[in-house]
């Protein structure tokens, strides 16, 4: 009896802790996920990268469109990888994960909208890049969703034998000003987020 109150005590203390969060950030704004030890063992367990994002947005957005985009050299090849629309919610999470498929040589790529309103879902493949090394990120801190689409977060591959790093937090705040970044990187995937009036 003891333990099952406990449980049911951390249960309602987690969901306190989650509501809370949301509703400390500011309104029209996206942020990176504070994950739990379970959830990043959940995530980990079942890909090789993931981002999790949340957003609290006014009641005046009416659609969420994620997708990613795709260069080779700095130079933009695939301005809709896995273009994903769905009804807005006032709070929600964006999630995107990564994985392998070693048998068919593919990236996978998993993007989910989850919103007070509705949950949707797509999956999509590219070439595989092997024998590439890669390194990747995220946005730094809250961003506002005022002005227009956002990069969320970024995955370099290279295979410059000199090692590597991730685009520059500077990249987050001003891309059009940092893109040439990109050309530093073999391939360069970026999802990208625009909410809708």
């Amino acid at each position: 009896m003891k333990k099952l109150f406990v449980l049911l005590l951390l249960g309602l203390l987690s969901l306190v802790l989650v509501a809370c969060s949301q509703k400390d950030m500011e309104s029209n704004t996206i942020a990176t996920s504070e994950l739990t030890e379970r959830e990043k063992a959940i995530l980990s367990t079942t890909s090789d990268k993931s981002f999790v994002f949340d957003f609290n947005i006014d009641s005046e957005y009416e659609e969420i469109t994620v997708w990613v985009e795709k260069f080779e050299s700095g130079i933009l090849v695939d301005d809709g990888l896995g273009h994903i629309t769905t009804q807005a919610g006032e709070n929600g999470s964006i999630i995107f994960t990564t994985s392998k498929n070693d048998n068919e040589k593919q990236n996978i790529f998993n993007i989910g909208i989850s919103t007070d309103e509705s949950t949707s879902s797509i999956i999509i493949s590219d070439t595989a890049l092997e024998e590439m090394a890669s390194v990747w990120n995220h946005i730094p801190e809250e961003k506002s969703l005022a002005n227009g689409e956002v990069v969320l977060a970024n995955i370099c591959y290279s295979d410059d034998e000199n090692g590597m790093q991730s685009l520059t937090t500077d990249f987050y705040d001003d891309v059009d000003g940092h893109m040439g970044e990109l050309a530093e990187y073999d391939v360069v995937y970026l999802l990208k987020a625009e909410f809708l009036k």
